[in-house]
């Protein structure tokens, strides 16, 4: 595995902390996407070390990586995963209804996709009008 820093936290386990470099690595990515989708994603929040450097826990860089397979792999516009997100996060996804739940799961699904529809074709739109 990567280098990853350590650091106590109050009830004396040690946590990994990985910095930019090594989160852009293990995800592939750019380090500057992964500071645009901060702006983005109010819930990817790396914590920062006395000097300003960003230090991702593991959990951040699972939803960097579940954030990466939204927009990449699901075809999530950037307000569309962050809606889904929010959502499962909420509990949205979650519920314990049965035979409902699957009923209400795909509702649920379909009205996302037609938002990031929505969503996707307002860009478009303004980028033509833009030209």
């Amino acid at each position: 595995m990567i280098g990853a820093a350590t650091a106590s936290v109050n009830d004396s386990e040690e946590t990994r902390y990985y910095r930019i470099g090594e989160v852009a690595r293990l995800t592939e990515l750019k380090p500057f996407v992964l500071r645009y989708w901060e702006t983005e994603f109010p819930m990817l929040e790396p914590v920062k070390s006395s000097s300003g450097h960003r230090l991702y826990r593991q959990e951040d860089v699972d939803l960097v990586l579940k954030i990466k397979r939204l927009l990449y792999d699901e075809g999530f516009t950037i307000a569309g995963a962050r809606r889904y997100l929010k959502e499962a996060a909420t509990g949205g996804e979650t519920g314990e209804g049965g035979s409902l739940l699957g009923d209400a799961h795909t509702t649920q699904l379909n009205r996302r996709m037609l938002l990031d529809l929505r969503d996707g074709l307002r860009s478009f739109l303004t980028l033509l009008e833009s030209k």
